[in-house]
């Protein structure tokens, strides 16, 4: 564990000093904010809170982009080659990676709450210790998810485009750009086996104040067997040579990363009422929104 936090300090150290990180996982956040309470909150409080949880869920969802990068520019550029002639195990490499990205989050994440809470006048600062909770659990899965995809990839090319299409079924499945109770039922119902589904609806779920603490738990569950599973498969598939190449049948591991939420998504299919809860949660926020009034005719 020494190695581990070790490594983290020097890759935070690292991180803060690149121009590109700082617009990336800074700026771009931000615009993100503005942009979203801008055009779809409206002025309402139950809007923002929305808004609020989207995009604190993109934020989190980032690392699985950047981590599967970098740790792929990492072993391309040799640096892997360099970390493996010290006493570091794959082990300590991969949990450096999603410590140091959950501590460079966590002050995009607080300035996101406190904007909304202050300059957008949003009523109630949510149930802090759920998106606490969340934005933990949440970001160091997504982080997992994405060293997997490092781990099975063996250029830099194949990498980009096995994110872009993962990162768009993230986007459109996980309601954390169009709202999922606005979809059709069908599209509604595969979005329930997808990881990002959990924490979206999870966080959109905290930050208004609907959502249970049974809901929160199952969010949560989901999220933690995700981390697991997947933290293990990319420790197993770890290369540190760029000259490793992954064979195709092991590739196939990265289905197992899936297993936790096709079991959730078929019990939320089944008996669970989350698509029923999210519709119900939907339709109190629209009804926040005041019509406008109409002048009186002279």
């Amino acid at each position: 564990m020494n190695h581990a936090w070790t490594l983290t300090k020097m890759r935070v150290r690292l991180a803060t000093r690149n121009r590109a990180f700082f617009f990336f996982s800074f700026v771009m956040p931000l615009v993100f904010l503005f942009g979203a309470v801008a055009f779809f909150a409206r002025g309402s409080s139950g809007r923002i809170a929305y808004v609020l949880g989207a995009v604190l869920t993109l934020t989190v969802m980032g690392s699985f982009w950047g981590l599967s990068v970098q740790l792929v520019t990492f072993r391309e550029q040799g640096i892997l080659r360099r970390f493996r002639l010290a006493p570091v195990g794959a082990g300590a490499m991969l949990v450096s990676s999603i410590l140091s990205n959950y501590f460079l989050s966590m002050p995009v994440i607080v300035l996101e709450v406190i904007l909304c809470r202050y300059a957008f006048h949003l009523h109630s600062w949510g149930n802090l210790w759920a998106i606490f909770a969340l934005v933990t659990l949440g970001s160091a899965a997504f982080a997992a998810f994405g060293l997997i995809v490092a781990s099975v990839t063996n250029t830099m090319q194949e990498t980009q485009m096995i994110n872009n299409l993962i990162w768009m079924a993230f986007l459109v499945l996980s309601g954390a750009t169009i709202p999922l109770a606005s979809m059709p039922s069908w599209i509604q119902r595969v979005a329930l086996f997808v990881p990002a589904t959990y924490l979206a609806t999870g966080l959109e779920g905290a930050t208004t104040n609907l959502a249970s603490a049974h809901e929160v738990v199952t969010d949560l569950a989901a999220l933690a067997l995700g981390l697991c599973v997947a933290f293990e498969i990319s420790r197993q598939l770890f290369r540190w040579e760029p000259e490793a190449k992954v064979s195709r049948r092991a590739k196939w591991w990265v289905l197992a990363a899936l297993v936790p939420f096709l079991v959730f998504g078929t019990w939320e299919n089944i008996a669970g009422g989350r698509l029923s809860r999210m519709s119900t949660n939907f339709q109190t926020l629209r009804s926040t929104i005041a019509p406008v009034e109409t002048p009186p005719a002279h």
